[in-house]
């Protein structure tokens, strides 16, 4: 399948997402919170990166920690629109600035070049902490599917570089975690991603690249290697095919003695923090909130 193709795919998948999307209400929050959100640019290897920043309107003229968040999509669907309703939820319950960042898609940009761009989100965030009144040492990266992928392989990335960038804290919203196993081996739920899209998903993100590069699939990062990891919450569907990895890599980095937060929601499926029961939904953004502003005050 050459590359004209690929997108010809990708394309249809947006559109038909899209359709699901304005046929079928999205959850949003039962009491949105009040907060100052602005659209943003920030120079990364992308070129200009467009993200979204939400501010308590309280704290608008004050210096906060940062949490920067990554949408799901399977690395080739979504927007930061997925997120927008929820973020001003995360920056008001956890008292900080949410960066919601709009990161380029496979299979026009496959791996790694979100996850260099999210890198570089944090990075220039960290080095221009007075342009938007950040506290440069309470940085915190988050994401939800996909998202979550990239958010842990930024902090692996961070590791590579030296571990230049103060990250305190780590949200892993059901992600996926090892792109080498086939899907049809994963658990099987009749509520989970379907196999075959899974793999259409992985193959159009890793494009032939290595699927056991621990920056595509953070399962197979040494123990070892995982020492220097921001504490973690991991949050797991019980009827997800992804649970299972996410698990063992909550446990791997125990082993590496990282303070990690793991909680599956029962009886919920993928995605649920999006569809679905709106109370368990909200129970899991106050949670992700909470164990945040923990992170930034401790």
């Amino acid at each position: 399948m050459n590359i004209e193709e690929q997108i010809k795919i990708a394309v249809s998948l947006r559109q038909q997402t899209e359709r699901s999307l304005t046929s079928h209400s999205e959850l949003k929050p039962s009491n949105p919170p009040e907060v100052n959100k602005m659209e943003y640019f920030i120079p990364t290897s992308a070129g200009e990166t467009r993200v979204w920043v939400f501010k308590p309107i309280e704290k608008l003229t004050q210096v906060l920690p940062v949490f920067v968040n990554m949408h799901g999509g399977g690395f080739i669907l979504g927007s930061v629109d997925m997120d927008n309703h929820w973020c001003p939820v995360i920056a008001d319950r956890a008292q900080c600035m949410v960066v919601n960042v709009d990161y380029q898609l496979a299979p026009e940009n496959p791996f790694p070049a979100a996850l260099y761009e999210c890198y570089d989100v944090m990075k220039w965030l960290y080095e221009n902490h007075d342009e938007l009144c950040i506290d440069p040492e309470k940085l915190a990266v988050g994401g939800h599917s996909a998202g979550g992928n990239l958010a842990t392989s930024v902090c692996l990335l961070n590791i590579q570089k030296g571990n230049k960038l103060p990250i305190v804290y780590q949200v892993l919203d059901y992600p996926p975690l090892d792109l080498a196993t086939d899907p049809n081996l994963k658990p099987a739920f009749k509520e989970a991603i379907p196999p075959d899209m899974a793999n259409l998903f992985n193959a159009l993100y890793l494009q032939e690249e290595d699927a056991r590069n621990p920056l595509a699939s953070p399962v197979f990062a040494d123990v070892s290697s995982l020492a220097s990891m921001p504490p973690a919450l991991v949050i797991t569907a019980e009827k997800d095919s992804l649970a299972a990895e996410a698990k063992h890599y909550a446990e791997k980095l125990k082993e590496a003695g990282v303070a990690v937060t793991y909680c599956q929601y029962r009886g919920v499926s993928h995605g649920f923090t999006h569809a679905g029961d709106l109370e368990i939904a909200e129970q899991a953004w106050h949670f992700m909130s909470d164990k945040l502003k923990e992170a930034f005050n401790s």
